[in-house]
């Protein structure tokens, strides 16, 4: 899993997670800035996490 700086540096440099981070809704575009994920694999587990509840 690569990480990186932070959530700009993962969606600058890695287009899977720039196409998956814009195609959730705003509102949970802004949860997942606020934690400030660096992986795809974070994210999309803190996005399936958060659409289940």
């Amino acid at each position: 899993m690569e990480e990186y700086l932070c959530l700009t540096d993962l969606l600058d440099n890695d287009l899977t997670s720039y196409e998956y981070f814009y195609a959730l809704t705003e509102e949970l575009q802004e949860e997942i800035r606020r934690q400030d994920l660096r992986s795809f694999q974070e994210m999309q587990a803190f996005a399936e996490s958060r659409q289940q509840s």
